[in-house]
């Protein structure tokens, strides 16, 4: 089975990089929001728009994701269910989900979710820098080489 790249995309601002790891391989890309986005008309590279409502695109993502495919996303959950399946999880800056790193980032989004219900201010990510958007292209290239090996 070809390694398959998934995009995460709502909020994904990696989606060039990922057409064009998915031009150089010859790999399907499907990129997968809420609403209607400009995706290139190309053969490997499709759409999905899904109904609108939480986890409606993760869940779309979790159940075809698998052992050798790659799942672009910054949400934890989605992550941990596509590493439970097999498949690698990467985010936009390049770190990739680990099963050893699963379990601390779950924990923190817990935190995180408990001190904004009590009114703690938390900031979010950094700002998305250019050498974000260098790391995360070696990374994907990297997933890629080891995803095809991993494929079934």
């Amino acid at each position: 089975m070809p390694t398959i790249l998934y995009i995460d995309a709502d909020a994904c601002p990696v989606k060039e990089e990922v057409y064009r790891v998915g031009r150089r391989y010859g790999l399907k890309v499907f990129v997968v929001s809420n609403a209607w986005i400009n995706v290139p008309r190309e053969p490997l590279i499709e759409q999905v728009v899904v109904d609108a409502g939480p986890d409606v695109a993760d869940d779309w993502i979790a159940e075809r994701a698998a052992t050798g495919d790659i799942v672009i996303t910054a949400d934890i959950p989605l992550a941990d269910r596509c590493l439970k399946s097999g498949a690698q999880a990467l985010k936009a800056n390049g770190q990739p989900f680990t099963p050893d790193s699963i379990g601390s980032a779950l924990a923190g989004r817990m935190v995180g979710e408990h001190l904004r219900s009590m009114g703690v201010a938390t900031s979010g990510p950094p700002p998305f820098s250019a050498a974000d958007r260098s790391r995360f292209l070696q990374a994907l290239d990297t997933a890629v080489v080891r995803a095809r090996k991993a494929a079934p």
